[in-house]
């Protein structure tokens, strides 16, 4: 062996055994937790599930002509820019194996490939869960797909003995696969942190069915080799629990949607109180096996909201979960639709305040310890290094080195010297910023940083409706914005330069301000020595960016007219208006009666216009409006988009904004069936529904319950509770009156008892702080108005709305709130029906009319 061979191949050893000490297997130990073979570490991760190799994803890009591994590169390096370690996704089997579970070598499995490649590269974990039991076609109709999947469908694969056959044959295969990318099987991957054998099986069977089941599973697993811990999803069926860990699982799989799914819309409200606590009850049989727990899936559905993520994490820390990935993350191809799941919605271009609360949720499932306890709501809010606030829309990390924030806050960093990273939106102490978009400084050496940049992004249509590739819900905008920093080691008139490529922009620094553009720049003292090519200890290259071009392509003008006024208050028309053209002028031509008023709307912020109305016009009547909008290209008028203004003699459109004025002896309805039905919020059943009365305009809100209490499938021994409840927000209805709150004393329903049992309903009016003050009344089958002095209002239980998912989490929420009722911090309405029935009743079906609620 000559020398030069020699000094090779002990290089060589060196480095394989180096890196074979970098990554071992993961084990679970004897108190349950997941710890690095190598280090003996504790296991931590936080991430997301993506989905561009399979399903819908895949056939999107395919439509929409997109070079997918391109697009995986990009979303990856959001991921590392997100600060996200761990990845995980449910692989549509259905697409990469036949009917007998033999593995096709197909494209969805080389994208795959080449996903899980990139992911390795950037040092992110996988989790991965070789069967899905799913179709590939949501949100679209299933393809014919030649899997075991398609041929039995996910009841048959747990029970029939040739789907069982495949899945073991599958399993077998799928861990023995060499990713062609990595030269690696996933059984050997050092970044494959565990398998969970399958998504959300959902087992109906017996017991010893159960477990002989997941037993074969977990056999043709250790077939190949495999000593990763094998998880399985046990927040279904939960009186199995015990089979499943009997199977010889090492650990159990989690989800959380706290606020339902499917609500069509954004969910209103301080929804923290869902998030106070997630509970598991069964965890005596998982501390008993020494098993771990993972969370494969969680999301607030059907919520913009940025503050309720880190409440979500520091809540699965304390429950003693270690890793934890979103469902799911848009791939940003799709994102301008949100065509995937149009529930779910997250992505750092087009979301950027709820991807930077996932920033905050990662940092939170690596520093606070598994198992800590916080106490309960509201005065869990501030833990650690981290602060959460519902009425700001604000989440915070303030620690000595990392300044992460979803909105803008007045919160002074903890230690300006020692800071190393800042992530934020909008304004702070250290950053001010008028864009829409995320941006990211990070520290290279003393008196040199790295600034990012993202382009405005603006929501201009529901994103949790009816979605199609067709139809767009946010819109990119690339903008010049004033910006100003105030950093340590960066004084007055430093340099700024352009990194990333095609990036000519060249910002002018005065003092410490100056325009920025969407890219990647260098910040750097007068004087400071920096080598771009030196070890900088970062996931990311140093010119790196990625983000969508600009899509505006017309005027859009976001406003919601004010439901009612009270007549000669002050106030605001308000609204956000972005444009593919130069905005000239903004205007809002007002007529109330025969009183004519035009006011000019002025740019405050951003794309926010905003001016008083004129008190002339605030009296009892209808205020109806229109905006104009001039541009260098013309005018145009809203609502309707109109090409025009009202004082074109050709003018057609009668489209308007309205508001009431209405004087302040008029009650103060908090309710109206007729109008707000379709915002209420409770668990679905098919006897609610609206009807018209007989007096013209008015409805009636019929909710029938066949059963006040129905065995859960999933929690069979789960303990009776008699309620059904539901509640309605108001805080949108009464905005424009919001000030007379102080001045009401009694609480007006108009309602009726459709059945002979239902003789008692609770109402009951619902702080922000989620404590529930009510009373129940005694109600007849004759529509009737009964009042009630607000005074009498007691402490009542308040239930989690919407139910959250899984249905074992707890059905009332337990608050540390020991005050008073406060009639100026409600913001809902909850009706229940259950208490005060009596115990003879609680079985018969119920049902309740209700037509409106006020306030006098």
């Amino acid at each position: 062996m000559n020398k030069r061979f020699l000094l090779s191949f002990i290089f060589f050893t060196i480095s394989f055994i180096s890196f074979a000490q970098e990554k071992e297997d993961v084990y679970v130990d004897e108190d349950g937790l997941m710890r690095w073979g190598h280090n003996d570490e504790e296991v931590k991760g936080f991430g997301v599930n993506y989905s561009v190799p399979f399903a819908h994803a895949y056939r999107s890009g395919q439509k929409l002509n997109v070079d997918l591994k391109a697009a995986i590169d990009k979303d990856v390096y959001h991921f590392s820019r997100l600060g996200f370690d761990l990845y995980r996704i449910h692989v549509w089997d259905t697409e990469i194996c036949d009917e007998e579970g033999n593995l096709i070598e197909n494209e969805h499995l080389e994208l795959f490939d080449y996903l899980l490649k990139k992911l390795k590269e950037r040092d992110i974990n996988f989790v991965i869960t070789p069967i899905a039991y799913w179709g590939n076609g949501w949100p679209e109709p299933d393809e014919d797909t030649p899997g075991f999947s398609n041929k039995y469908g996910k009841a048959g694969s747990l029970t029939e003995p040739g789907a069982i056959k495949a899945q073991e044959n599958y399993l077998a295969q799928f861990l023995n696969h060499v990713n062609p990318h990595t030269g690696v099987a996933y059984k050997n991957e050092p970044n494959l942190i565990a398998f969970e054998i399958s998504n959300e099986p959902h087992h109906k069977g017996e017991p010893a069915e159960v477990q002989e089941f997941i037993g074969k599973m977990v056999a043709s697993m250790r077939s190949t080799g495999t000593n990763k811990p094998i998880f399985y999803n046990v927040s279904h069926s939960i009186h199995l629990a015990e089979s499943y860990f009997d199977a010889g699982i090492d650990g159990g799989t989690f989800q959380w949607y706290p606020t339902g799914l499917g609500f069509q819309k954004e969910l209103e409200g301080n929804l923290l109180p869902n998030v106070n606590d997630y509970h598991i009850p069964f965890n005596n049989v998982i501390e008993e096996n020494n098993a771990a727990k993972l969370v494969y899936e969680f999301d607030a559905a059907d919520v913009m909201k940025s503050y309720i993520y880190p409440a979500m994490a520091r809540s699965f820390r304390e429950a003693g979960i270690q890793i934890g990935t979103h469902f799911a993350y848009d791939p940003t191809y799709l994102a301008f639709g949100n065509t995937e799941y149009n529930t779910h919605y997250m992505n750092l271009a087009y979301t950027p305040q709820k991807a930077l609360a996932l920033m905050i949720a990662g940092e939170i499932f690596h520093q606070v310890p598994v198992n800590s306890d916080f106490g309960v709501y509201p005065k869990n809010l501030e833990f650690q290094d981290f602060k959460i606030d519902y009425e700001k829309d604000l989440a915070v990390l303030n620690s000595e080195e990392k300044f992460i924030y979803t909105n803008t806050n007045e919160i002074q960093p903890k230690s300006l010297k020692n800071l190393r990273q800042v992530a934020g939106f909008a304004n702070s102490e250290v950053i001010k910023y008028e864009g829409k978009g995320a941006y990211f400084l990070d520290k290279l050496v003393d008196e040199v940083w790295r600034l990012e940049v993202m382009p405005d992004a603006i929501l201009i249509d529901n994103p949790f409706g009816s979605n199609s590739l067709e139809k767009t819900v946010t819109v990119i905008k690339w903008n010049e914005w004033e910006m100003s920093l105030d950093l340590p080691g960066l004084n007055e008139n430093f340099s700024l330069a352009a990194l990333n490529k095609d990036n000519e922009f060249t910002p002018k620094v005065k003092g410490k301000s100056f325009k920025i553009r969407p890219g990647t720049y260098l910040l750097k003292k007068e004087g400071a020595e920096f080598d771009k090519n030196s070890d900088l200890n970062l996931r990311f290259e140093l010119e790196e960016f990625t983000a969508p071009e600009s899509t505006v392509a017309q005027t859009y003008i976001l406003h919601e007219p004010i439901k009612e006024l009270t007549e000669n208050s002050s106030a605001e028309i308000t609204a956000e208006i972005v444009s593919d053209k130069e905005i000239e002028k903004v205007e809002a031509w007002l007529q109330n009666g025969n009183t004519y008023k035009a006011i000019e709307l002025k740019n405050k912020s951003a794309y926010n216009y905003s001016a008083e109305i004129p008190e002339s016009v605030l009296k009892n009547g209808f205020l109806e409006y229109r905006i104009i909008v001039t541009t260098n290209k013309g005018k145009e008028t809203f609502p309707g988009k109109v090409s025009g203004s009202p004082e074109d003699w050709d003018f057609y459109s009668e489209k308007v904004f309205t508001t009431q004025i209405v004087k302040e002896t008029k009650p103060l309805y908090i309710f109206n069936a007729a109008e707000d039905e379709d915002y209420i919020i409770g668990e679905w059943n098919p006897g609610n529904k609206l009807v018209p009365t007989d007096i013209p305009g008015e409805a009636e809100y019929r909710v029938k319950v066949e059963k006040l209490f129905e065995k859960d499938v999933e929690n069979p021994e789960a303990e009776p509770v008699y309620d059904y409840s539901f509640r309605y927000n108001f805080n949108r209805k009464i905005a424009g009156r919001k000030a007379e709150l102080k001045s009401k004393d009694s609480l007006v329903i108009k309602a009726r008892a459709l059945t002979e049992s239902t003789d008692k309903l609770q109402i009951a009016l619902v702080m922000k702080n989620g404590a529930a003050f009510g009373t129940t009344l005694d109600i007849d089958q004759e529509t009737k108005t009964y009042k009630i002095d607000l005074y009498t209002l007691k402490p009542v239980k308040t239930v989690s709305l919407p139910r959250p998912y899984p249905s074992f989490l707890p059905y009332y929420f337990e608050h540390s709130y020991n005050g008073n009722f406060k009639l100026e911090n409600v913001e809902a309405l909850q009706f229940s029906i259950g208490p005060g029935i009596e115990e003879k009743e609680l079985e018969n079906p119920h049902g309740v009319g209700i037509i409106s609620v006020s306030l006098e």
